[in-house]
């Protein structure tokens, strides 16, 4: 079953020609899923990198070592780091990511439920949100789902706001 949030999400990004893509770790693939799950989102959706094992958040996707090494993983400058690095690794105009615990448990002296969702997007757009999830593991990775993809509704509903502003006229 499509998520009518992916829908819509999709349908605004192509009105718009741009593209997603998403890098991945405590959802393990759910957003890309939630995403190729609606008919012809390649016209817009790029791809996904799942960034499961640590190293590969700083080997694939460019997240500093020094960082990762200080804070660990579940850290809102590491999604961010990993939302900026998806961009540029699959061409994208938008970058998203997850990180976070989702049982069970506690990682990097974070509780379980701890979760950093990110969007990185053209003209500096940068937006992170920490979660405090309750439930278990499934519904923990469900929720970060949602979550993300209301970030960036909202960031592209922003922004689509804003150009129509400036196509018409600036008020």
């Amino acid at each position: 079953m499509t998520s009518s949030a992916a829908q819509v999400l999709l349908r605004r990004l192509e009105e718009r020609g741009e593209s997603l893509a998403a890098a991945e770790s405590l959802t393990g693939g759910l957003v890309a899923a939630e995403l190729t799950s609606v008919p012809g989102a390649s016209r817009c959706f790029r791809g996904s990198v799942t960034a499961y094992a640590t190293p590969l958040k700083r080997d694939v996707l460019g997240v500093d070592g020094a960082l990762l090494d200080e804070r660990g993983a579940v850290d809102p400058d590491v999604a961010q780091a990993m939302a900026v690095g998806v961009r540029r690794v699959l061409g994208a105009d938008w970058g998203v990511s997850t990180t976070g615990v989702a049982g069970p448990e506690p990682q990097d002296g974070k509780p379980v439920g701890t979760v950093f969702v990110a969007v990185s997007g053209p003209d500096g757009v940068r937006k992170v949100a920490e979660l405090r999830l309750n439930g278990g593991r499934a519904d923990i990775r469900k929720e970060t789902v949602r979550s993300l993809l209301e970030l960036l509704s909202g960031e592209l509903g922003e922004n689509a706001r804003a150009q129509d502003t400036e196509q018409n006229g600036g008020t």
